[in-house]
């Protein structure tokens, strides 16, 4: 019999009362690793009631105190970084370093979040008229609610409750039903590291626990990561409930490759980037967009992308692992096989097997070339190891192309012309842009933005009760190669 997975409910480990579980399983091997919970509605005021309650006290708690856990919860979090990735990679599918790397970019944020007294300060104006002076302060809001995906289970919980907490707040964690366990050992070494016990609740289930926690009256604010038709229905039921949301949706990521880049450098960036993690990354790269000569590189690019195969968490040979569930596999190998009557599909990952793991969901790296922008492939999101290629002739004709697309989440340029590089980071309407990045995902000090589709609500659903001028944010992030290719420059510019 499989394990009964647990809730986190004040400040203890809890066997649900629920009748309805739903089965964890390896992606790799279809093995059940646990099952989780579909909380009930009685455990759910619960949370949130215990929640409120340390509200109250923890508002008062002064932000050094606050910091002060962070920086103990931070360096838990690197000693146990290995054990928690294992955990990561066993039911998410990712290789290890790759699990590895989720838990560090959560770690980053954490750090953050123990530096955080010096953004909570107010302003102040003397003599705003005369013998009157005015004072703005920034005040915690109440509980937060973190709805998580499958695709980063620790990074993306630790995007959220430790900020969320060090400004004063108490939260509540709804992560994936697909990988939860990742949580429950990030809540668990939360306590440890000397957190009040009642600060951060964990509930699992699915839409109708998620139904029950967005229309809660005592839930002050919303962050949700996901998919666009899920991250809409948040968005629009949680402000109908007057919460305040940020709701980050789905995105597809062109990177422009002008004839004068580093051809070498660009086309193990265009393997890595739409490969890596099986395609299941917000910012990953999904497009290739070709301008004029570079059109030449894409047989390269093919010789590349066919080297890297997938296979176990555990394995060194492995480029990246399994998609998470069979569903997700039957989706992208369905718009594969459209593709090919839409584009010329160069490299078919459909048929992919791993040796040894027949019940893997397996889908190998797959390429297209010739693609049009009025293809069910280029249209939809396929969050799976497929990469687009599309061929313009010039920059602006890139350029129109990407901001024609309905997201805005991410993209990139690869080339050696500082001028070229300048237009595109002026005029391109996308959140994150990288030159010769191609993932820029920003470091927890900026903002992650998306932009159009990509993006829904307030950017500061967490902080703090301030009256804001709302501007869209774009984050750059630039690397420029020498010719020798022996040293680099690296730049990291926030625009507001």
């Amino acid at each position: 019999m499989s394990e009964k997975l647990e809730l986190f409910i004040d400040g203890k480990f809890i066997q649900s009362k629920t009748e309805n579980w739903i089965e964890v399983l390896n992606p790799a091997t279809q093995e059940v690793l646990c099952e989780a919970p579909c909380a009930t509605e009685s455990e759910i005021e619960n949370a949130i009631s215990s929640a409120q309650a340390a509200f109250l006290t923890w508002r008062e708690t002064p932000p050094p105190e606050r910091s002060r856990i962070m920086m103990r919860y931070q360096e838990l979090l690197k000693q146990n970084q290995d054990k928690i990735a294992e955990i990561l990679s066993k039911e998410n599918g990712k290789t290890f370093e790759d699990a590895k790397g989720d838990v560090w970019r959560g770690i980053e944020v954490v750090e953050q979040a123990a530096n955080i007294t010096p953004l909570l300060m107010g302003e102040t104006v003397e003599n705003v008229a005369r013998e009157i002076d005015s004072y703005s302060y920034l005040q915690s809001l109440g509980v937060c609610l973190g709805i998580t995906p499958f695709n980063f289970p620790a990074m993306i919980p630790l995007w959220m409750f430790p900020m969320a907490i060090a400004c004063g707040n108490t939260f509540i964690l709804k992560p994936s039903e697909q990988d939860p366990m990742t949580s429950n050992r990030l809540a668990e070494l939360f306590v440890e590291a000397g957190a009040p016990p009642n600060l951060l609740q964990v509930i699992h289930g699915a839409k109708e626990q998620v139904d029950k926690l967005i229309k809660h009256p005592d839930i002050k604010a919303i962050s949700f990561v996901g998919s666009v038709p899920v991250g809409q229905y948040i968005y629009k039921t949680g402000t109908e409930n007057l919460k305040r949301v940020q709701s980050f949706a789905g995105a597809k990521n062109h990177m422009v490759v002008m004839p004068d880049a580093n051809k070498n450098k660009t086309i193990d960036s265009l393997v890595g980037s739409s490969v890596g993690a099986a395609g299941q990354r917000c910012m990953a790269i999904s497009v290739a967009v070709f301008v004029g000569s570079s059109k030449e590189w894409i047989e390269e690019l093919k010789k590349e992308m066919e080297l890297v195969m997938p296979g176990p968490w555990d394995s060194e040979e492995s480029g990246f692992g399994p998609v998470i569930s069979s569903q997700a596999k039957e989706r992208i190998i369905g718009l594969i096989e459209k593709g090919k009557n839409e584009a010329h599909c160069l490299i078919d990952g459909s048929q992919c097997s791993v040796e040894g793991y027949p019940e893997g969901n397996w889908v190998g790296p797959t390429l297209f070339s010739k693609v049009k922008t009025d293809s069910e492939i280029y249209r939809t999101e396929i969050f799976g190891p497929v990469l687009l290629c599309i061929e313009v002739d010039t920059l602006d004709e890139a350029i129109e192309l990407i901001n024609k697309n309905p997201y805005g989440n991410g993209t990139s340029i690869f080339t050696a012309s500082g001028r070229s590089a300048r237009k595109f980071r002026h005029e391109i309407e996308v959140g994150q842009v990288g030159i010769n990045v191609p993932i820029p995902v920003p470091l927890p000090f900026f903002s992650f933005t998306g932009w159009k589709q990509s993006f829904y609500g307030d950017l500061h659903a967490y902080g703090k009760q301030a009256v804001r001028f709302y501007t869209e944010t774009k984050t750059i992030t630039e690397r420029w190669f020498d010719e020798d290719e022996e040293s680099s420059k690296n730049l990291t510019i926030n625009l507001e």
